[in-house]
C-alpha cells in the first residue's frame, strides 16, 4: 500500500491514495498504522477515494469528485478535521489529482470550499459554526473545574478558557466532561488562553487521538468562544497559536469560518500490512 506523510502545523497524517475505493480499512489496521512505535505513527488517516465509490457520500459527486475519509488515530470515524483537509488538498495538488485554486472537497460534514495555491498556506471555509453555551456543562482535570462551552464544527469540541495553558496538566488522559449526555459522542476539549487582542493560545486534546500539537477545528472554536466574548468589538481574525505552529481564523460576511495554515507533505513511501499485525487492506 502506498502512504505519504504530511502535516498542518505538526497535526500529522498518513495519506492513503485509493481512488476507486478498493482499501478496506478496518479499525484496528488505521490504529496500527498511526502507532508511533509499531507503525508509520500519525494523528489520523486520510484516505484519498473518489466521492462517487463511496455509497456513504456518493450523493455529493456532483458537487466534489474527492472525498476525505478521515479516520482518528484509534480508528474511529471523524465527520471533519480542519488541519487534514488542507494536507488532503495540498496531497491531491502535489499527486496531480487536482490542479492549484479553488478546489470543493466532500466531508462527512458536507462539501468545503478550499483555496490552495501550488505553494503556501492552504485556507478552508469551515461553514456555520453551531455555537451553545449550555448551562451545567463542566471540562475536569484533576481537582480542578471549568465551565466549558460547545460548539459544533461537523465535530463536537468544548472549549474551556484559562488563565495559564499549564492548567491543562499533563493531558495525559482525556478530561472529563459532564454531564455525560451533553457529549454522547464525546467531543475534542480546547483550553484557551487570551492571547491580547486578535490574538489566542490553545491546547487541545482530541476524541479518539490524544493531546496533539494542533487542532484547526479546535482553533476554529476557540476563535468562535473568544468573538463571543469579546462581543461587537470582536476583531474579525485571530491569529492562533498551537504547539506547532499557527492558524489564522476569520468569519466571511455570512458568519462561515475560514481557516487558513500550512500544509505539508514530507514523505513518500510503501507500507507493508503483513507487518503491522494488524488484518484488513485491499479487498480480493
Amino acid at each position: 500500500m502506498r502512504f505519504t506523510k504530511g502535516h498542518g502545523t505538526e497535526n500529522d497524517f498518513v495519506v492513503l491514495p485509493d481512488p476507486d475505493g478498493e482499501l478496506d480499512l478496518s479499525a484496528a489496521v488505521v490504529a496500527a498504522i498511526c502507532n508511533r512505535r509499531a507503525g508509520i505513527g500519525a494523528d489520523g488517516v486520510l484516505r484519498v477515494v473518489l466521492t462517487a465509490a463511496v455509497p456513504e457520500v456518493a450523493h455529493l459527486a456532483d458537487q466534489a469528485r474527492w472525498f476525505m475519509d478521515y479516520r482518528n488515530a484509534d480508528g474511529s470515524v471523524a465527520e471533519m478535521c480542519g488541519n487534514g483537509v488542507r494536507v488532503y488538498a495540498r496531497y491531491l495538488i502535489a499527486a496531480g489529482y487536482a490542479s492549484a485554486g479553488a478546489l470543493r472537497l466532500a466531508t462527512r460534514d458536507g462539501v468545503k470550499t478550499v483555496e490552495a495555491a501550488a505553494t503556501g498556506d492552504i485556507a478552508v471555509d469551515m461553514g456555520m459554526p453551531r455555537c451553545s453555551a449550555s448551562a451545567g456543562v463542566t471540562v475536569s482535570v484533576g481537582a480542578r473545574h471549568w465551565p466549558g462551552i460547545q460548539v459544533d464544527l461537523g465535530n463536537p469540541h468544548v472549549v474551556v478558557v484559562v488563565d495559564d495553558l499549564a492548567d491543562a496538566g499533563p493531558l495525559q488522559e482525556a478530561p472529563m466532561v459532564t454531564p455525560a449526555s451533553a457529549v454522547p459522542v464525546g467531543t475534542n476539549v480546547e483550553f484557551v488562553r487570551d492571547g491580547g487582542p486578535g490574538r489566542l493560545a490553545l491546547r487541545v486534546y482530541e476524541r479518539g487521538v490524544g493531546e496533539t500539537r494542533s487542532c484547526g477545528t479546535g482553533a476554529c472554536a476557540a476563535a468562535v468562544v473568544a468573538a463571543a466574548r469579546t462581543g461587537a468589538d470582536a476583531p474579525a481574525s485571530y491569529t492562533v497559536d498551537v504547539l506547532g505552529g499557527q492558524l489564522s481564523v476569520s468569519r466571511t460576511a455570512t458568519g462561515s469560518v475560514v481557516l487558513a495554515g500550512p500544509a505539508v507533505l514530507v514523505a513518500d513511501g510503501e507500507l507493508r500490512l503483513d507487518q503491522l499485525g494488524a488484518t484488513g487492506g485491499r479487498r480480493r
